[in-house]
């Protein structure tokens, strides 16, 4: 058990430092950047480790997201003159096309990279991610309500992906990511719809 938790620890911290992250997510506390940038220092190591060089690589730019994600939350648009964070809104539909064309070329350019330059095993799978997680972590930082519907596709894929590369702890955390993910959706429509009420109020008296 012992020699079982030793080979294991880094994916046992990360998991649980990825729990403590999504709940803050969940209740779009501007906190889940701090605990996001100790996870992802550590997943650098961990998938570095296990051959997943796309999602390795993917650490470093979460890691500067997360430093975007936690100004923009707290200091960014009307919440540095508010001393509020900002509110939670909806993807631009004008964007949409442009960051879905986007993760397609990005996930051709990572699987080309993968099958030419690396040994990787799954590079479908781990490129698929990895171009979808970009997309994902950018849209969580500008505090879309979508960027939940991003992450469902991601967590699904990543739970099978993990538990075919032997990160077990992981791969179940990403499996519940999918149910809280979901869960976080209706969540946040609603803290949205609540906070769009006030302005409502305001323009009806």
């Amino acid at each position: 058990m012992q020699e079982f938790l030793l080979s294991h620890w880094l994916d046992i911290t990360t998991t649980l430092l990825g729990l403590a992250y999504i709940l803050l997510e969940y209740k779009a506390s501007v906190w889940l950047w701090a605990v996001g940038f100790v996870m992802q220092a550590l997943g650098i190591a961990l998938y570095y480790d296990k051959g997943l060089y796309a999602d390795c690589a993917m650490e470093f730019y979460y890691l500067a997201m997360t430093i975007y994600g936690f100004f923009h939350w707290a200091y960014g648009g009307k919440a540095r003159h508010s001393g509020k964070d900002v509110p939670i809104s909806h993807f631009p539909a004008r964007m949409a096309i442009i960051w879905l064309a986007l993760a397609l070329l990005l996930w051709g350019v990572i699987y080309w990279l993968l099958v030419t330059l690396t040994n990787s095993t799954v590079p479908v799978a781990d490129s698929f991610t990895t171009a979808l997680s970009i997309v994902g972590i950018w849209a969580l930082a500008r505090k879309y309500l979508e960027q939940w519907i991003v992450w469902i596709a991601v967590d699904v894929v990543t739970c099978v992906l993990y538990f075919h590369k032997d990160i077990p702890f992981k791969a179940t955390l990403y499996g519940l990511y999918v149910v809280i993910a979901v869960a976080g959706y209706f969540k946040w429509r609603r803290l949205m719809q609540e906070q769009e009420r006030p302005k409502e109020t305001g323009a009806a008296g």
